[in-house]
C-alpha cells in the first residue's frame, strides 16, 4: 500500500512540474502586439504635445522679446536701427531653447516687427498680439 501511495505522489509530482512550463509563444505575441498598439497611439500623440509645449515656448519669446525691444528704445530714444537680439537681454528677454528670435525690422522707437520660429513661425508687432501671419 505504501509503494501504491509513493506511486501515486510522484506522478502528482510530475503533472504539477509539467504545467509550470512558463507562456506559450502565442502568449507571448499577444502581449508583445498589444505593447506594439500602445506604442503606435501614444508615441504621435506624444509628439504634437511637445510640438505645442515648443509652439508655446516661441510665443511667450515674443512677447517678451516685445517688451524687452520696447525697454531697449525707451532707453535709447536716438537709435533708429535694429538692436541685435542679444542685446536684449540687458532689458529682462531670455531666449528658450529651440526658438529662434529675429528682428524682422525695426526703425526705432514704436516701429518694429520680430519673429520666432519653434514649430511654427510667428511674430508680433508692437501694436498687436501673436499672430501666425507675417509682418506687414
Amino acid at each position: 500500500m505504501l509503494t501504491r501511495i509513493m506511486g501515486a505522489l510522484a506522478r502528482r509530482r510530475t503533472e504539477l512540474r509539467d504545467k509550470e512550463g512558463g507562456f506559450t509563444l502565442v502568449e507571448l505575441l499577444v502581449v508583445v502586439l498589444i505593447i506594439g498598439i500602445l506604442a503606435a497611439i501614444a508615441i504621435p500623440v506624444y509628439l504634437g504635445i511637445q510640438n505645442n509645449a515648443k509652439d508655446g515656448a516661441a510665443k511667450s519669446d515674443l512677447a517678451n522679446a516685445k517688451i524687452a525691444l520696447t525697454a531697449y528704445y525707451a532707453a535709447n530714444p536716438s537709435v533708429t536701427t535694429k538692436p541685435a537680439t542679444s542685446a536684449l537681454t540687458d532689458y529682462g528677454y531670455a531666449a528658450s531653447p529651440d526658438v529662434t528670435l529675429t528682428i524682422v525690422s525695426a526703425a526705432g522707437g514704436n516701429d518694429f516687427c520680430i519673429s520666432a520660429k519653434a514649430v511654427n513661425t510667428f511674430y508680433i508687432t508692437e501694436s498687436g498680439g501673436v499672430t501666425e501671419t507675417a509682418c506687414s
